[in-house]
């Protein structure tokens, strides 16, 4: 039996506050939550918004995608970052339609034996598709939970047997409300207990938060982020993936030399993406996304 204080103002607070999002409808199928679960991933919802749109237009079962090579699941990615994201939705929708028949399984072990998916997505979808009780972890919730319960503001850099223990004790112990619950501590992380400004007035536990009473000491946080994509092999690979995806035919060589000057950077980062299995180099010596 949970014996959770925060349920109930967290509820409330949802109820009036959440974000109108299109995975989050009634009606919105497991597979658009999976697409929205991996998409969000690193990535904030304002970015993920048109991106999900237009994936589901095209690929709006597991089905319609795996017909498909992976080349065209990395071309629709097109600038959302960490495209190899889109590898593992692609290689979902074929384990989903070949081993599942085409139906994102309700089983949260059997989910997390489809490709790529972990821990907190396997929950995500159980939960957020299936209305299941299961704890999710991201770093939304994990601050929340760290700063309202044990009086920290920040979460450990890893995840820790204790943080999953927590997060189980304080499910309700119905499975509808517990898939509530889960979706609304993660908003609240995300649009009240954020992790530089949060706003404690706005807080429907404030009054309850161990960190806020404690008068909110100061401890080691998640490192700022600076300026630190430009010129990086990162910046690199999405230069050349972006010649890739605007051609609808294999690329010549010189086409990817001229995106980036230093040669050795270029040729490592070209070297990854072909690592990853973003970009297949052909016979002729152009390269080509996926196919």
């Amino acid at each position: 039996m949970s014996d959770n204080p925060y349920s109930t103002p967290v509820l409330a607070w949802y109820e009036s506050n959440a974000r109108d999002l299109p995975w989050r409808t009634p009606d919105a199928s497991p597979w658009s939550v999976l697409v929205s679960e991996i998409m969000l991933q690193q990535t904030p919802v304002v970015r993920v918004l048109p991106a999900w749109e237009a994936w589901m237009e095209r690929w709006p079962t597991p089905a319609h995608l795996a017909k498909e090579p992976s080349g065209e699941a990395v071309r629709m990615w097109n600038r959302l970052g960490y495209p190899r994201r889109a590898l593992r939705l692609h290689a979902c929708a074929v384990a989903i339609t070949e081993e599942h028949d085409g139906q994102v399984p309700d089983d949260h072990a059997t989910l997390l034996s489809l490709p790529g998916i972990g821990a907190y997505t396997a929950a995500a979808v159980a939960s957020f598709a299936y209305g299941q009780r299961h704890a999710v972890l991201d770093t939304n919730v994990r601050r929340v939970l760290a700063r309202a319960e044990t009086g920290i503001e920040y979460p450990p850099k890893t995840q820790t047997k204790a943080e999953t223990a927590l997060a189980e004790s304080l499910l309700p112990p119905t499975a509808s409300v517990a898939a509530r619950w889960a979706v609304a501590v993660m908003e609240l992380g995300a649009l009240v207990c954020t992790a530089r400004s949060p706003r404690c007035a706005d807080c429907p536990i404030a009054g309850q938060c161990a960190w806020k009473l404690a008068g909110k000491p100061a401890h080691d946080g998640p490192p700022r982020r600076g300026q630190t994509y430009a010129g990086t092999d990162r910046q690199v690979r999405g230069r050349l993936l972006a010649v890739l995806r605007d051609s609808p035919d294999p690329v010549a060589k010189d086409a990817l030399d001229a995106v980036w000057d230093d040669r050795v950077q270029r040729e490592r980062a070209l070297d990854a993406l072909v690592s990853d299995g973003l970009v297949d180099p052909l016979d002729d010596g152009r390269y080509a996304l996926p196919g």
